[in-house]
């Protein structure tokens, strides 16, 4: 009998060759469909995050309108806490422009709600519009648009709003005159 020297162990590393790939790409499979999900929920949350700082600052801005007697922005504040969500862009945009015509004194702790909920404000929709461009680029990919990995998710979308400026501060004057150190 002929024996054949080497056809076993070639075809062995052939098909070891095939289950590895197989295995890389598996799990490459595996961590893109992780990181859509990942960034999906990421976003999802970002969204949740600035609807709650809208609704603080609107809450804010109408308790500042009931101190201040300011008739527009309490009409205003009260739109956005009631706006239905494809109607919120706009409302929260109306409110912005209504904050930005109010001047707040430093001493009022209304005020400094207000200003505090504003400045979260600007970073919650900054952080939302960095996971909403996130989640579009990973949806953009070819293996994940050829492989349907985002079909789960719905599409992100950013939230369109003026970024709002922060209400201006008046400091109260002084009450007294100030001493000189050199009378202390």
């Amino acid at each position: 009998m002929r024996e054949r020297r080497g056809t076993t162990i070639p075809a062995m590393w052939w098909v070891l060759a095939v289950v590895a790939v197989a295995a890389l790409l598996t799990a490459y499979l595996g961590w893109t469909a992780h990181r859509v999900e990942r960034v999906h929920v990421r976003a999802q949350s970002a969204e949740r995050a600035l609807d709650a700082h809208l609704m603080r600052r609107a809450a804010a801005a109408a308790v500042v309108a009931e101190h201040g007697d300011h008739v527009e922005l309490y009409a205003a504040a009260r739109l956005a806490l009631d706006a239905a969500p494809g109607d919120r862009e706009s409302a929260e945009n109306d409110l912005t422009r209504q904050l930005n015509a109010v001047t707040l004194t430093e001493t009022d702790p209304a005020g400094r709600t207000l200003t505090a909920t504003s400045r979260r404000v600007i970073l919650a929709r900054q952080v939302h519009t960095d996971t909403v461009r996130d989640a579009l680029t990973a949806r953009r990919r070819p293996l994940v648009r050829a492989l349907r990995l985002a079909r789960r998710y719905p599409r992100p979308q950013y939230f369109d709003i003026e970024d709002p400026a922060l209400p201006t501060t008046v400091v109260p004057a002084p009450t007294a005159p100030p001493v000189p150190l050199e009378t202390v």
